[in-house]
């Protein structure tokens, strides 16, 4: 088994978790001397975390990931969080068509023997003209391949120079899956992280050779264990899902969450499923893997900003990565003096002084490099500008 220094895992969240992820790492990448975010030796991606996994793999750093997901003016392809709500078409369409039979089936069922009890059965079948998703999950994996279309990157997984590791579930059995893996890695990277991320009920399962499958989440919230395996010595971890816990203070007019109806109820329920199981999963991955030092990044559960915030918003997602950012660099001054001698095992330190610097903010990348387009469009536009009082000349003489 080949024996490998550093890894990170990346767990998943939607695109709240890949806002916070993208924060996290920044402040994680400045932070930390002897460490590099694209040089880890292996990468294991879960739901969005596989999205930004695969991204880091293909030398894609934190920065440029900013540009791409949050401030998108920078980047000449950016990506926008509206491409995730777009209806799977094909799929109700591919539904549609067999309602007319189903209905008739139905219908015929209940007339051949009448009762209120038969009626509903005969209903049930109805369910399959149900779409299996809401939204389509191809533009996630389109914009993927873009990306790895790009000169010094590649669509797949055996072309890479480090490890990758996409987790997902197939469908009908439960499996979990680990693409990049022996034997599952001739699949495209862009479509082993649709699959990842293909959230039942909002995305519909993403078939890859004759099996169809579902977000990763189902069955692991981080799957380190892809990375440990590996002999990972050094494994940082991010997991942005952690349940909200409410200020305590009777006292004040604190609303419940439940006056916020379904969605933060639902939030919160499966906030805390993840949870529980994230805090199983790492005291495992201590007792099997003793000789590794895994060092966890999460949102404090009193985070509100995490728990509330709208990531459909651009200046929401600005404010949040911000958030995330912050709060890691603060996670990681406090944590300073027990990070040292972990770190120093792997030849790593901490930069105290990058930390104590209180203005850094991530605006400072908003004035960041152009990309080509940006660059042509701004060399097109002062050709112009210097164009036009020439033009405006030769006409007046005319």
């Amino acid at each position: 088994m080949a024996k490998f220094r550093t890894g990170l895992a990346l767990a998943g969240g939607g695109p709240l978790g890949a806002i916070y992820e993208i924060g996290a790492l920044i402040a994680i990448e400045e932070s930390l001397r002897g460490f590099s975010l694209t040089g880890c030796d292996v990468y294991v991606g879960v739901s969005s975390g596989a999205f930004l996994a695969a991204g880091l793999a293909n030398r894609i750093t934190p920065q440029e990931m900013y540009h791409l997901f949050i401030e998108s003016s920078q980047a000449d392809d950016p990506f926008e969080p509206e491409v995730l709500v777009r209806f799977a078409r094909r799929e109700y369409v591919r539904r549609l068509i067999r309602a007319p039979r189903l209905i008739a089936k139905a219908l015929s069922d209940h007339f051949a023997a009448p009762s209120n009890h038969r009626f509903l059965e005969a209903l049930q079948p109805l369910s399959k003209a149900l779409p299996a998703g809401l939204f389509d999950s191809a533009p996630l994996s389109a914009y993927l391949k873009r990306l790895s279309d790009a000169p010094g990157r590649t669509d797949d997984f055996r072309k890479l120079k480090h490890k990758l590791y996409i987790i997902a579930t197939a469908l009908d059995t439960a499996e979990l899956v680990t693409f990049g893996a022996e034997g599952y890695d001739s699949v495209p990277i862009s479509r082993a992280v649709e699959a990842s991320a293909a959230l039942p009920g909002v995305f519909p399962p993403v078939k890859i050779g004759e099996r169809y499958y579902v977000d990763g989440a189902l069955q692991k919230t981080l799957h380190a264990s892809a990375a440990l395996r590996e002999g990972v010595r050094l494994l940082l971890g991010i997991n942005p899902i952690v349940p909200y816990k409410a200020p305590q203070d009777h006292s004040a007019k604190t609303a419940s969450l439940v006056e916020g109806g379904l969605v933060p109820i639902l939030s919160q329920t499966f906030r805390s499923l993840i949870y529980s199981r994230m805090k199983i999963g790492m005291e495992r991955y201590r007792h099997e893997y003793p000789d590794a030092d895994i060092v966890l990044f999460e949102p404090a559960r009193e985070d509100r900003e995490m728990f509330f915030a709208n990531v459909f918003s651009y200046s929401g997602r600005k404010r949040l990565c911000e958030h995330a950012y912050q709060q890691t660099r603060a996670h990681l001054l406090a944590r300073a003096a027990s990070l040292e001698p972990v770190l120093a095992r792997h030849e790593m330190t901490v930069d105290l002084a990058v930390l104590k610097d209180t203005s850094r903010t991530l605006t400072r990348f908003s004035g960041g490099k152009a990309g080509p387009l940006s660059k042509a469009i701004k060399s097109l536009e002062a050709v112009l500008s210097r164009l036009e009082p020439l033009l405006a000349s030769v006409q007046k003489r005319a």
